[in-house]
């Protein structure tokens, strides 16, 4: 899904809830009070809330909102989407300045959609990319290895003075992952940097990986 089919959706909050309950719940609804998984019913009203449903084992009220970064926020879903969908796309990470402007919401509450979207980028599997929520990570490669002429072994191999390629990948706020590449090609360094890296990410390298 695109930007422009996202942000036709997210102007209608029942249509915005279903593609969040479809992305939250693949396999169905589940309870997240009692977490059945059936006896699951949807309440309708005209002031019924989008996507409220009710337990037929517990007897709670719920919506896909409940125990997500959502549970607590008077905002639309469809505005929660389009700014989660802008924090994961941008290649230089998005700002609340930015995010006030585009969803038409204030500094203070464009900080705090912000701070959510990054807290939940902390959790597994988005956890495992370096620079998830919008950090920064450094990439670059070096020529690892000594001269043939510094080699005084006898029974030194023909290996002998033969260069590795070795590429780091920084995280500021974490870890570092190093590895060893057969050329110094864009296309290969970028085949290997890309999955490691989160979409958010703000990378800093030279012209050869751009």
């Amino acid at each position: 899904m695109n930007l422009h089919e996202l942000t036709a959706i997210s102007h209608d909050e029942t249509k915005a809830m279903e593609l969040f309950e479809k992305l939250r719940w693949p396999n169905g609804p589940v309870c997240p009070h009692c977490k059945a998984t059936d006896r699951i019913y949807r309440l309708h009203g005209k002031t019924t809330r989008a996507g409220l449903r009710k337990c037929g084992h517990c007897r709670k009220q719920f919506t896909a909102r409940v125990g997500s970064i959502f549970e607590d926020s008077p905002l639309p879903i469809g505005k929660w989407l389009i700014a989660i969908y802008q924090m994961c796309s941008a290649k230089k990470g998005i700002s609340a300045k930015q995010l006030e402007r585009q969803l038409g919401v204030n500094y203070r509450t464009a900080w705090f959609m912000c701070h959510r979207v990054r807290e939940a980028m902390k959790a597994e599997p988005l956890a495992s990319l370096l620079g998830a929520g919008g950090g920064t990570v450094e990439v670059d490669e070096t020529f690892v290895g000594g001269k043939v002429s510094n080699n005084k072994h006898r029974n030194r191999t023909a290996a002998a003075g033969k260069k590795t390629i070795v590429m780091t990948l920084i995280d500021r706020d974490g870890d570092a992952r190093t590895f060893a590449v057969p050329n110094t090609k864009k296309k290969t360094l970028q085949a290997i940097a890309r999955p490691n890296i989160d979409g958010s990410a703000h990378i800093i390298t030279d012209e050869n990986l751009l």
